[in-house]
């Protein structure tokens, strides 16, 4: 990195918009505040690095959707991150704001924000996903590679069947409470018809261009153009899988998706 680079990384206020590391805290009993040497992150890494503010996504696993067990398992990892800030409260905070950021940031510590990977997780109840936004949880991913029934994946194999009707009151009233719609993951239809549902920016917080790697679950040029006309952002995702061809074959599922009608975006100001 050059000197201008490096003082224009340091001078600025660096966001990451996914890590699901939480569940070698809470499964593995990881100590991410000390110099792991282990996975992706850890809080002396992060200060290293110039990392000021990380979306800390709670992934829950789809084996908790058999055991009936989804809402419970995320209500665990958010406890899980909330410790791990109290137990590094001079060096982590959660943020539920960008105000609440760029406080955070200012005193020296790195910024926390709740997320959730799955929507699985709410159980079908928008109760629920209030619940979770009080919490403090900022964004949700409507799905990760497992179906639901009211929103398809990119790697489920079958039709390819959208958003349903629940689907879209999920995107109304996410964006009622002020949570950002993670597309990431998520079908082509779903993409297209809650980004055309959304009145607020949505984001896609790990994912990279299909048209320089042919992954499923990365990005068309129409997804993107899309993402960009609504004001969204995309994170990239920094796992060969989906940055380099040969890492990613046999990895792209067969499934045909279908691209809804165009709908015109609504235009909408950025949340926070």
């Amino acid at each position: 990195m050059d000197d201008r680079a490096r003082k224009l990384h340091f001078d600025s206020i660096v966001v990451d918009g996914h890590a699901d590391s939480i569940s070698r805290f809470l499964d593995d009993g990881e100590d991410l505040g000390a110099d792991t040497g282990r996975g992706h992150l850890d809080l002396p890494r992060m200060k290293r690095g110039g990392l000021d503010c990380q979306f800390l996504s709670c992934w829950v696993e789809p084996k908790y959707v058999e055991r009936g067990e989804s809402a419970r398992r995320c209500f665990r990892m958010i406890d899980a991150v909330k410790r791990w800030a109290a137990a590094c409260s001079d060096r982590l905070e959660l943020a539920r704001s960008s105000a609440d950021v760029r406080r955070i940031v200012a005193a020296g510590k790195v910024a926390g924000i709740l997320a959730i990977e799955g929507g699985h997780a709410i159980e079908e109840d928008l109760a629920l996903l209030r619940t979770y936004h009080e919490l403090g949880v900022r964004y949700l991913t409507l799905t990760w590679n497992n179906p639901l029934s009211w929103a398809w994946p990119a790697r489920a194999k079958g039709v390819d069947v959208g958003l349903s009707a629940f689907g879209r009151e999920v995107v109304r009233e996410m964006n009622r409470l002020g949570m950002l719609v993670d597309l990431s993951h998520v079908s082509e239809n779903t993409f297209y018809v809650a980004i055309a549902v959304a009145d607020t920016p949505v984001i896609a917080s790990h994912s990279c261009a299909r048209a320089l790697c042919d992954h499923v679950r990365n990005l068309k040029d129409d997804q993107l153009r899309a993402l960009a006309r609504n004001g969204g952002v995309v994170g990239v995702n920094f796992y060969s899988g989906f940055l380099s061809a040969p890492s990613s074959r046999g990895s792209a599922s067969s499934t045909r998706a279908t691209t809804p009608t165009a709908r015109p975006y609504a235009s909408a100001t950025r949340a926070t």
